[in-house]
């Protein structure tokens, strides 16, 4: 949000819930595009509980001594303490600027557990020989882990390039859901430090990408929204129109 303040770009692959945040605070911002649903997934030590060993999420919970997350007011943030409020599980909360700063902390034991990227996840099973203690279609199904968000003036000043912009989005997208092993090895290539394997593992914890805005991300955006405001994130209420533009989507 920060970046679109500071004019510094005009499109962003991100969270709806910062994005959400950035419009409260007074930015021009519309969510065009949808891009992944249910990419919250909560990771831990090997010996620890999990689904579907028990489907009760607050006895896993009160096993951890601590916990860690990605930044304040990021969807994982906002899952997991909404999470803890209604399992009234009382237990610390470490938020991190960065996933891997959550992924070293508890490789080196400062925390029992993270909430996060599935990528993340993926890192505690790889490099820290944990689980996912709880999988992403129980995190509030369909939540808008990813959208495509972009400055309002973009969508009529710009708006054959973000058609062409979206179409590609949705083949790739179809491409990471079907086949996601045409792109692993590229994927792997490019960030340099992991293998077919693992990006391959990555996609599969929730391979939930697409393009569309179906009425169950939206539904699930306002509900997030509310419960945004009444944890203090936000501080007005929000209606589909506040968030999402479709201007694009019907172009296609």
């Amino acid at each position: 949000m920060d970046a679109f303040r500071r004019g510094e770009i005009d499109l962003a692959y991100i969270g709806l819930p910062p994005a959400i945040i950035g419009i409260d605070s007074g930015l021009p911002l519309k969510c065009i595009s949808g891009g992944h649903e249910e990419g919250t997934v909560i990771a831990a030590g090997k010996n620890s509980p999990s689904f579907p060993e028990t489907d009760n999420l607050k006895t896993i919970l009160s096993g951890f001594r601590s916990i860690g997350v990605p930044g304040s007011g990021s969807i994982h943030d906002i899952i997991l303490r909404d999470t803890l409020e209604s399992t009234d599980v009382n237990i610390p909360v470490i938020n991190f600027p960065w996933a891997d700063e959550a992924l070293e902390a508890f490789l080196n034991g400062k925390i029992d557990a993270v909430v996060g990227t599935p990528a993340l996840a993926q890192a505690v099973i790889h490099f820290g020989g944990g689980k996912i203690v709880w999988p992403p279609s129980r995190l509030w199904p369909s939540n808008p882990s990813y959208g495509i968000v972009v400055r309002n003036d973009l969508i009529s000043e710009r708006k054959n390039d973000l058609i062409d912009f979206v179409k590609t989005h949705a083949k790739l997208s179809e491409i990471l859901t079907k086949t996601p092993e045409l792109v692993s090895p590229g994927i792997a290539r490019l960030l340099g430090f992991v293998d077919e394997e693992f990006v391959l593992n990555t996609i599969r914890i929730s391979p939930r990408y697409t393009h569309l805005i179906s009425k169950d991300y939206v539904s699930c955006t306002l509900q997030l929204a509310r419960r945004m405001k009444e944890l203090g994130y936000i501080k007005r209420d929000f209606q589909e129109d506040d968030i999402f533009d479709y201007t694009i989507l019907e172009s296609l």
